[in-house]
């Protein structure tokens, strides 16, 4: 067992996959998922952002299959097939875990970790044989920083899963970027049973921090 996990982020510029070109040609933010790599060959997108022009030039490019589109709050939320290999699935396969991925006219930004600084050399690389990749920042990973989110806050395993999801998919943006039954759907629950969750949280979160 390797104990040193080390935090990472890179920042990608020139890069001509689907998502970084539809947030240079609207000149948008986006925020996503990280890109699920299938067996087929095709990556997973999931995303979200405040321009639909985003939306309207990812479903012009013959890259893109299976473009779905919902609107929350202001903010539309995408899923679709890219047949084109992002950079981070370079990344990846050399052991970077991804948490984050974030494109700003056209620049890209993935925040993650790697495990032990044998993958670390990989992973560094691997992106000094990509084009436009540069190193923003490599730190320890605080034990504190990864302790459980229902440990260090005296949560319920499902109030911590409550308040995960909401974070991830949006709900505490302004505007939001999903609604209560767009979260409660992710968690298989109903919408009055994740805002009971996310209630008795957020008074045990204020309640500590008051404190």
């Amino acid at each position: 067992m390797i104990p040193e996990c080390l935090v990472v982020e890179f920042r990608v510029t020139g890069d001509d996959c689907p998502l970084a070109d539809a947030s240079r040609e609207a000149g948008a933010t986006v925020d996503a998922r990280p890109p699920l790599r299938r067996a087929d060959g095709n990556t997973l997108l999931r995303f979200s952002t405040a321009d639909p022009e985003v939306g309207r030039a990812l479903d012009a490019d013959d890259r893109v299959r299976y473009l779905h589109q919902s609107r929350a709050d202001e903010r539309y939320n995408y899923r679709c097939l890219s047949k084109h290999r992002c950079i981070v699935n370079d990344l990846v396969d050399v052991g970077f875990l991804v948490d984050s991925t974030h494109y700003d006219h056209g620049t890209e930004r993935y925040a993650g970790a790697v495990v032990g600084h044998d993958v670390l050399d990989g992973v560094l690389e691997a992106a000094g044989e990509t084009v436009g990749v540069s190193i923003e920042r490599i730190s320890p990973l605080d034990d504190g920083e990864d302790a459980p989110v229902a440990k260090r806050w005296d949560l319920t395993p499902a109030q911590e899963e409550a308040v995960r999801a909401a974070f991830e998919l949006g709900y505490f943006e302004v505007p939001r970027g999903a609604t209560a039954s767009e979260v409660a759907g992710e968690l298989g629950v109903s919408k009055s049973a994740f805002l009971e969750r996310l209630r008795r949280a957020q008074g045990s979160l204020l309640g500590q921090i008051i404190a």
